[in-house]
């Protein structure tokens, strides 16, 4: 019989299904194992980047179920997003339409990788059942204080009047991509949710198993710094102050000049007459720049003199105060000190302004000339008034103290963390439940009248304006507290809200009226193993965790991280070495390659690729290898024997070594997701079973093949399940058998005779454990001093290994 996946895998994907086989119940006995992997946004099509996480994850999911697990493996689709809006516009598509129509295509994509995705499950994030409780949510933070509106810049189309996404502000000279106008920045009221509050609780990872990479960039993400904060006061505007953070009070002496962001609100009452113009031009130049523009270490630092000075509260110095594209408005007080001497930028600033650079930290061995450079460790204090002779860390304290003292400012920790900002003027997203009312002010939407649902007749405008703006239906409505005439919120929340807690909704997507069913959270609550990629370290990866403390702070969960494993695969590239994508060609379509090779091929070649965590290019040729090992396991268990040479069989002791070792082999490798060696050592195992087909005995035969079949089944579901239920006669499902158990007293190798021969004739003999390699065996060969003394004068032109057996080497 001839091994025909595109007849096997549609006849077992459609019993599963119509078994139920994947669904997991709640509460069962048996304990519990709730396995997430990154649900995809619905772009249209799966490519083998989505297939590298999922298939690799469903093996795991497998094989747990097998070592005696309840496992849970849902899946959904994180379907609002920009894309579908532009859809809308470009094609006179809804949005809704063009998602669900993508949906539908990939549930298909989905259901031929044979993965055991728990489809009752499903959650689909644009949907009202779904995204009531986002509002739901926003509520109880706003409630709590955690959702609160502020001013806050976006990148603006001056031409269309409308904000922009990232993604839609193109090229160097950053401009709109539907009309090419210079795009500016703009300050809008918008809606943040206030993840700082949980700064210091984020940087603990206690109790959860996360790798390191993710843990270091969450860490230097959030930013935590100790120092002091305090006011400086400016000459000739008594009602202007501003304050600035540092985290070295010792060198406060040392500052020659301040630095406000351009979009500071002092920026325009400081500026002269005189210097109006230069900082206007400024000003307009550093709202064409993006925050990763204004903060990269690759460009130098420059900046306009406003013409005000403000006085260092210590010396009672003036320095001048300049504005400069460097300090973000959004990041600490919007304000700086400078102190050029004992900070690398700041030294780069006051040399290219001319600046005065005093030393105020002396450096060990300093003879009182002016620094090369900035000096950036511990010293001494020089130039600090009273405080002069204190070595800079007893200064840090003292200094610190004095501000304090003086009351013109305190100890402070502060955080390179930002608040939440969420939202987004967009239409495709969850509505914000605010309205606005001229007497009542902000008013959040009750409870009872959620969902605030997207209106269907939502007008689309080739601005990209959101049509939310416009619809007179959505847009004016009824003030909950005093029932006048008041007006929707237009703003749409942030798509990482929806991942920020979907994997509770997995518990119960269709509950109306809570969030997730406490019981079954009770059960399957937090998630066991998360897998995804380490790109979103730092944004969903930490909302996520941001969202669980604050369930927990809402008396829905009890504890306070959402996932207690985390691993974080590796990227397919293209054929090319580089990254997948349209634009390039370089994508590989995984419909054709289960057409053309079957889903268990594509499965195992993504898996046998590499180390999971490092990914890799994908070639073309590799999967042919992987299609051909999966024909000799079908011939292996479907055919008839096939005779092999005299003196290269195996012993009933050899098989049964090979057979335990592979499933101790397998066992570890599956454990610790080394999905590439455990079909490496598949199919060693399969070359053994292909030498013993004529010397086993039956049962031990059967045992073996069988034994072969379990391994198999987690990384090729399909064909283990053909082979198990139609070839060998076990019941069905190969997937609820248990994992075979190995012997570790016959994993041991057990020793053979190795015969040693130069061209045909022994030489030697050797005594060596059964499960040698060939290269090991060849190695062993050619050091032997034997076939040294017989090798004398003479070429090695070949080197032929009988595995287990012996070695013959051709010499000439």
């Amino acid at each position: 019989m001839r091994y025909d996946p595109a007849t096997i895998e549609p006849k077992w994907q459609a019993r599963w299904e119509a078994d139920g086989l994947h669904h997991a119940p709640d509460g069962d006995p048996r304990p519990k194992f709730y396995l997430l992997t990154m649900y995809p946004y619905p772009s249209g099509d799966l490519h083998v980047g989505h297939w590298y996480p999922m298939g690799p994850s469903d093996a795991l999911a497998r094989y747990k179920r097998r070592r005696g697990y309840n496992v849970m493996l849902p899946i959904g689709f994180d379907a609002f997003g920009l894309p579908a809006e532009n859809a809308a516009i470009e094609r006179g598509i809804h949005p809704y339409r063009w998602t669900m129509d993508n949906i539908e295509r990939m549930r298909r994509q989905l259901r031929s990788m044979g993965a055991m995705w728990d489809w009752q499950r499903e959650v689909v994030t644009c949907d009202p059942e779904y995204y009531v409780w986002n509002q739901w949510f926003f509520l109880k933070m706003y409630e709590r204080g955690l959702a609160y509106r502020a001013l806050a810049p976006v990148d603006w189309c001056p031409k269309d009047n409308t904000t922009l996404a990232r993604e839609q502000v193109v090229g160097e000279e950053r401009v709109c991509e539907r009309c090419g106008t210079p795009v500016v920045k703009k300050n809008l009221e918008q809606w943040f949710l206030k993840i700082t509050a949980y700064a210091d609780e984020l940087l603990d990872f206690s109790g959860i198993e996360w790798p390191e990479r993710v843990r270091t960039l969450q860490t230097n993400w959030i930013g935590r710094s100790e120092g002091v904060e305090f006011e400086l006061r400016v000459r000739d505007h008594p009602d202007a102050a501003f304050r600035v953070f540092t985290t070295r009070p010792d060198t406060v002496y040392g500052m020659t000049f301040c630095v406000l962001a351009p979009e500071h609100p002092l920026v325009d009452a400081l500026t002269t007459p005189a210097q109006r113009a230069a900082v206007e031009a400024y000003k307009y130049k550093a709202a064409r720049e993006s925050d990763i523009e204004r903060l990269s270490t690759e460009r130098e630092r420059d900046g306009v003199f406003t013409g005000a000075y403000a006085i260092n509260p210590m010396s009672q110095a003036p320095v001048p105060v300049y504005v400069a594209d460097y300090v973000l408005l959004t990041y600490g007080t919007g304000a700086i000190m400078g102190v050029p001497a004992h900070d690398a930028r700041d030294f780069d600033f006051a040399r290219k302004y001319d600046l005065p650079v005093p030393v105020v930290i002396a450096p060990p061995g300093w003879d009182g000339q002016p620094l090369r450079e900035a000096y950036l460790g511990e010293g001494t204090m020089v130039n600090s008034g009273p405080f002069d002779g204190l070595p800079s860390d007893e200064g840090w304290r003292r200094v610190a103290d004095e501000i304090v003292r003086r009351g013109i400012g305190e100890r402070k920790v502060h955080y390179r963390l930002h608040d939440w900002l969420i939202s987004r003027q967009r239409y495709w997203g969850t509505p914000i439940p605010i309205v606005y009312c001229d007497r009542c002010g902000v008013v959040p939407v009750p409870y009872r009248d959620l969902p605030v649902r997207l209106p269907e007749d939502a007008a689309f405008r080739p601005t990209g304006e959101s049509p939310l703006r416009y619809h007179e239906g959505f847009l004016h409505t009824a003030c909950p507290s005093c029932g006048g005439a008041a007006r929707r919120e237009t703003d749409t929340m942030d798509t990482f809200v929806d991942s920020s807690w979907y994997q509770y909704r997995y518990l119960s997507p269709h509950d109306p009226d809570r969030p997730f069913d406490p019981e079954a959270g009770r059960y399957w609550l937090p998630v066991d193993q998360y897998t995804g990629g380490v790109e979103h370290a730092v944004m969903h990866l930490l909302y996520t965790r941001f969202w669980t403390k604050v369930m927990r702070d809402l008396g829905l969960v009890a504890f306070g991280e959402p996932m207690l494993r985390l691993f974080n695969q590796g990227i397919i590239l293209g054929p090319d070495g580089n990254r997948m994508s349209k634009s390039r060609g370089n994508v590989v379509n995984p419909d054709e390659l289960v057409r053309r090779y079957g889903a268990d091929t594509l499965r195992a070649y993504l898996m046998f690729i590499g180390p999971w965590d490092q990914g890799g290019p994908w070639n073309p040729r590799g999967i042919e290898g992987v299609a051909r090992f999966l024909t000799r396991v079908w011939t292996l268990v479907t055919g008839p024997a096939k005779t092999v040479a005299a003196g290269a069989g195996v012993s009933a002791r050899e098989l049964e070594y090979w057979m335990h070792r592979t499933i101790r082999r397998v066992t570890d490798d599956m454990e610790g997701f080394r999905w590439n060696t455990a079909l490496a050592a598949l199919m060693e195992y399969t070359n053994v079973l292909q030498r013993a087909q004529t010397s086993a005995s039956a049962s031990l035969w059967d045992e073996a093949v069988r034994a072969l079949v379990l391994l198999l089944a987690p990384l090729c579901p399909h064909i283990a399940e053909e082979l198990w239920v139609e070839h060998l006669g076990g019941a069905y499902s190969v997937h609820d058998q248990p994992w075979p158990a190995y012997d570790a007293a016959k994993a041991t190798a057990p020793r053979v005779t190795l015969v040693l021969q130069v061209n045909g004739r022994v030489r030697d003999r050797v005594e060596v454990d059964a499960g040698i390699s060939a290269e090991q065996a060849r190695a062993l060969a050619l050091a032997n001093p034997k076939i040294r003394q017989h090798l004398d004068g003479k070429t090695v032109a070949d080197v032929v290994v009988v595995p287990g057996r012996l070695v013959n080497v051709v010499a000439r």
